[in-house]
């Protein structure tokens, strides 16, 4: 099975928290080489978060978040925009499409799904669904667990599930 980009940037964030000066980016040089991703040791990427195809061609700014759980496909960008300071912030089981560029001080909520090639430049409600150049709200779910657990076929982690249904506003639900 090989070893894909994300298990590669585990062990770098790893060594990289125990302040290990060089390995970190020689994993960082490894990711680039293997799988054509920049997945830098000090971004914070949540347990469960999945890289379609391995990791291939994704760029992740070092100072973004990603939650838990999440699904990233391939050639996706997130990262920051010239001019802004902060970075994108993107919540728990979230889906992002290939090709999807998420850019500069964005908040993604929680169970959201961004579209394939979708340009994302403001902040995406728990439970929508966004796409387009720029992205725009597609629909929004009225019961985004039940959806992800349709959709998905799986429930997300009993001793995690109660935070995270909290964590979505009451108009959402």
């Amino acid at each position: 099975m090989g070893i894909d980009a994300m298990s590669l940037y585990r062990l770098g964030h790893k060594l990289h928290r125990r302040g290990v000066p060089v390995l970190p980016a020689v994993l960082r040089k490894a990711i680039h080489f293997l799988h054509g991703s920049y997945l830098p040791p000090e971004a914070e990427i949540g347990e469960g978060t999945q890289l379609g195809y391995g990791g291939m061609g994704i760029v992740i700014h070092k100072d973004a978040k990603i939650g838990r759980h999440c699904l990233i496909s391939h050639q996706v960008t997130v990262g920051g925009r010239s001019g802004l300071k902060d970075l994108p912030v993107i919540g728990d089981y979230v889906r992002i499409g290939a090709g999807a560029k998420i850019l500069g001080n964005v908040r993604i909520g929680d169970f959201a799904i961004i579209g394939a090639n979708a340009v994302v430049v403001k902040d995406v409600a728990p439970g929508s669904v966004v796409g387009g150049i720029p992205a725009r709200e597609i629909r929004k779910d009225p019961d985004p667990l039940a959806t992800y657990e349709r959709e998905m076929g799986l429930r997300p982690p009993m001793a995690q599930r109660n935070e995270v249904v909290q964590s979505i506003p009451s108009a959402a639900r």
